[in-house]
């Protein structure tokens, strides 16, 4: 009975978190590649959802904004919006999606049935990693280094739900992170890009 109240207040928070945190900066295994101590995401290359290599150094020149995902969460259709983030902003923004069972078990299927979920119900086009663990003893080093400012240099941060953001700088330094509430399109973003 305490577990099944304990889920059902997950994902009523899920649709009703309106929290809409900024930590904006104040200056400045495949999923790793000795990025503990560097100060740019782009030393990082990790596995993709179709099991091929995202390395993030191609992505230097461009704003990056990163966002943990899942498909049965109240927040689910951000994709659309992310997905229209990337298309209007191609030229300078790159978006990575990674997917996460990590809250409410929203996240519960394979890499296959993921993308097949995005590609068809949201036309998901933007670069999507292999299913991770985002927080916990089993967090992504690429989530460590996004959420410890012993690592990123810049900020210490807690994935508090599905579809929080960070934006790195086109150099690959932490730039800021939203909340889940903060929407894809919304001005706090689109006036960082």
């Amino acid at each position: 009975m305490i577990k099944a109240l304990s889920i059902s207040a997950l994902l009523f928070s899920c649709v009703t978190q309106d929290q809409k945190t900024i930590n904006p900066i104040k200056s400045a295994e495949m999923n790793t590649v000795n990025a503990d101590t560097s100060t740019s995401i782009h030393s990082f290359k990790i596995t993709s959802i179709d099991g091929g290599i995202i390395d993030f150094a191609a992505f230097k020149g461009k704003k990056i904004l990163i966002v943990n995902t899942a498909s049965q969460c109240g927040y689910t259709p951000q994709y659309k919006d992310l997905e229209k983030l990337y298309v209007a902003y191609k030229d300078k923004l790159v978006i990575v999606g990674f997917p996460a069972n990590n809250f409410g078990q929203q996240e519960p299927g394979s890499n296959k049935d993921i993308k097949s979920f995005c590609e068809k119900n949201y036309g998901v086009t933007f670069p999507m990693a292999e299913k991770v663990s985002v927080k916990g003893t089993d967090m992504a080093p690429i989530y460590q280094w996004l959420t410890q400012k012993s690592k990123n240099g810049v900020l210490d941060a807690v994935i508090t739900w599905n579809f929080n953001k960070f934006l790195l700088d086109e150099e690959g330094r932490m730039m800021a992170k939203f909340e889940s509430s903060t929407a894809p399109m919304d001005d706090d973003i689109i006036n960082k890009l």
